[in-house]
């Protein structure tokens, strides 16, 4: 099952069990009245509205972590960009002879690091194909080891070697950024919040004619905002809303494009 769907099929049960909730505080409301004294006041305001104070500063909180995050990913996004582009071009500083395997390594790396990110919500293909852009890591790495041995140059191993490592680390940086989400208990205690409320929300609406407007109003709405908190527990990457001359590393990598990265990428 994709996770579109099982969102999907996630929110479809908030919003009937929240309408159910809705139903079952009514009749309770209504039996509670019929069985009270005419006349008598049984307002529980001051409940309500601390459960739904509640309910609400815990979406606020979880939509203010969901931003943070969000803005994180999109900084690393350039991060990696950058340190891919500042690796390629000191790959320049290497012997002649070893840069050609260097520069094919690099562009099947930067496919496999791409493919990560187009794979997703399709966490198999988007493991697989991480799991290749580490063994192209590799690859490159050994690769530039070699060269260094070749031209020992203190001053050539730093800065190839330091760039290399900052590329790798930016991947790692990334993969564990991606895997930071709320605790599933928060989510449960949305969720259960979400139902408190319905059914308080229900039992305040006893004794007066069911409002089917309000009811599905009520419950589309807090199932709107729980579900799109619930979104942001997917791999998805900010590509998208990185400027495209800033994000996109093929610029780096593609032949020919050595001189016009010297201009355009931001170094370490």
């Amino acid at each position: 099952m994709s996770f579109a769907l099982s969102i999907s099929l996630v929110a479809v049960g908030l919003f009937a069990a929240m309408l159910l909730a809705l139903e079952l505080g009514r009749r309770i409301g209504t039996r509670r009245l019929t069985a009270l004294p005419p006349g008598t006041s049984w307002e529980i305001g001051t409940l309500d509205g601390a459960v739904f104070a509640l309910l609400g500063l815990l979406i606020a909180f979880t939509f203010s972590g969901a931003v943070t995050r969000f803005e994180a990913r999109r900084h690393l996004v350039v991060e990696e960009t950058n340190a891919i582009g500042t690796a390629y071009l000191r790959l320049d500083l290497l012997p002649v002879a070893a840069q050609p395997a260097l520069r094919d390594a690099f562009r099947r790396y930067l496919d496999a690091r791409l493919e990560v990110y187009r794979s997703l919500p399709d966490l198999v293909a988007a493991k697989q194909a991480l799991a290749r852009s580490v063994q192209i890591q590799g690859e490159i790495w050994r690769g530039a080891v070699a060269a260094c041995r070749a031209d020992p140059t203190s001053s050539t191993t730093t800065l190839v070697l330091g760039a290399l490592n900052a590329m790798i680390d930016i991947t790692t940086a990334r993969t564990m950024v991606a895997e930071n989400h709320p605790p599933a208990v928060i989510f449960a205690m949305l969720f259960g919040l979400a139902l408190a409320s319905a059914l308080l929300a229900g039992h305040g609406m006893a004794g007066r004619p069911r409002s089917w407007i309000h009811v599905i109003g009520f419950a589309a709405a807090i199932r709107h905002r729980l579900r799109g908190r619930h979104r942001h527990r997917r791999l998805r990457d900010a590509r998208h809303r990185v400027p495209a001359a800033r994000s996109d590393p093929r610029r780096f990598v593609r032949p020919g494009a050595d001189r016009a990265a010297e201009r355009h990428a931001v170094k370490p």
